[in-house]
């Protein structure tokens, strides 16, 4: 039996704000999306994974690195519902959108670190973004998200 999509649980995710020397984060423009729209990366929990292990995990399974050192784990869970249309097509119709544990890291590599070509690719291109600009070029849902993160991580910036 579907559950209706307003009464679905939000899948417990982690999303990780990888800075590099200048100040820049991190960001790829998703592969299977087709809007401008570029995000940083970010994915699921496995059952049993601590915060830090699925951030790492996360981080190499998408850009091919995991180069860097964490600085901060914000300290409360930041939700966001993806639209109905999107939402009924992931996740077998399971969750309305995601609970984010966000991470921040230093990226100590250099930019021939990054290879989005990973065994299972999520981006088709990636650059470093102005934290100013990030919000801007993420997808609607997402921004307030950014928003809160990019204030409560601005120290780092």
């Amino acid at each position: 039996m579907e559950v209706e999509y307003s009464k679905r649980p939000y899948r417990p995710c982690v999303g990780i704000l990888l800075i590099n020397a200048e100040n820049k984060i991190f960001a790829g423009q998703r592969i299977d999306n087709h809007l401008e729209a570029w995000q940083m990366p970010q994915g699921g929990i496995d059952d049993g994974e601590g915060i830090e292990t699925a951030c790492f995990r996360e981080m190499k399974e998408e850009i091919g690195t995991d180069n860097a050192t964490i600085i901060a784990i914000h300290p409360e869970w930041l939700n966001y519902d993806i639209p109905v249309g999107l939402a009924n097509k992931l996740w077998h119709r399971k969750y309305r959108g995601q609970t984010q544990k966000w991470v921040a890291l230093r990226f100590h590599g250099t930019n021939a670190d990054i290879d989005i070509q990973t065994e299972v690719p999520e981006f088709s291109n990636w650059r470093w973004v102005n934290p100013n600009d990030l919000s801007s070029l993420a997808a609607p849902f997402k921004r307030n998200v950014y928003e809160t993160v990019l204030n409560d991580f601005k120290s780092f910036l």
